[in-house]
């Protein structure tokens, strides 16, 4: 596999595969909606995406446009590597072998989701506002009804993204409200996201031995990773790197 991807499998989930990118993913971003992306940086991108399938042994990949919301999209089509999606959503979910769906984050939290016979998989973006609107469970207990699964069946891994310690939040009560004191450190002005996710997944009926991560924070390793917090604050290069999970053909 490419050397830009960090390849990750479920333990004993037969046939599906994930992959995390960073900066070294063709040293470009994923996402069409880069801002101040110059036309041979969004040319590259498309023949970034173009790779993506032949780099994953997948027959194709599907994407939405997220929007920060809570609707996820079950048994998506196939993306055109060179236009972006039309579709407004957070979060996918197929049955379909070699397909891979993508989520796109800089910062924000990707989370790939699998049944634990290797037929159904989701793939999650959530943001903090995401989080705030209780994203995870609502996504989970979703693809539970659609497929009639069961949480206890589930496996799910979080993917890099802003760490505890660098999720700063100056106005935590304008912004989030006491319903999520628990989560929130006064004195750092601080939200535990991972924790919080971690929280959510689990009141979804995911069991907590069953939620993995990659607690690699965007914010701490720039260097690697596409970090909007970065970009905002040290006029870092803007961009997005991309999570996949697909079951292979």
């Amino acid at each position: 596999m490419h050397l830009g991807i960090i390849p990750f499998r479920f333990p004993g989930v037969p046939g599906v595969e994930c992959a995390f990118t960073g900066r070294a993913f063709g040293n470009v971003s994923l996402d069409f909606a880069a801002r101040d992306a110059e036309p041979a940086q969004q040319e590259k991108a498309v023949r970034v995406r173009e790779s993506i399938p032949r780099l994953l042994h997948a027959e194709a990949f599907a994407e939405v446009h997220q929007v920060h919301g809570v609707r996820t999209v079950f048994e998506p089509e196939a993306q055109d590597c060179a236009r972006p999606s039309s579709i407004d959503a957070d979060g996918m979910a197929t049955s379909r072998s070699g397909l891979a769906l993508m989520v796109k984050t800089a910062d924000c939290q990707p989370m790939l989701v699998a049944h634990e016979s290797g037929r159904f998989v989701m793939a999650i973006h959530s943001g903090w506002k995401g989080n705030r609107q209780d994203y995870p469970r609502i996504a989970v207990l979703e693809f539970c009804e659609r497929y009639s699964l069961e949480p206890s069946e589930l496996w799910a891994v979080r993917g890099p993204s802003l760490g505890p310690a660098a999720s700063e939040f100056t106005n935590f009560d304008a912004e989030w409200g006491t319903g999520f004191l628990r989560w929130y450190d006064r004195e750092r002005r601080t939200v535990d996201l991972w924790g919080l996710a971690r929280h959510q997944l689990e009141g979804a009926g995911i069991p907590a031995g069953r939620i993995l991560s990659l607690d690699l924070c965007t914010f701490e390793n720039a260097e690697r990773f596409f970090s909007y917090r970065q970009f905002r604050r040290n006029g870092m290069e803007d961009g997005r790197q991309a999570s996949f999970i697909w079951i292979r053909q």
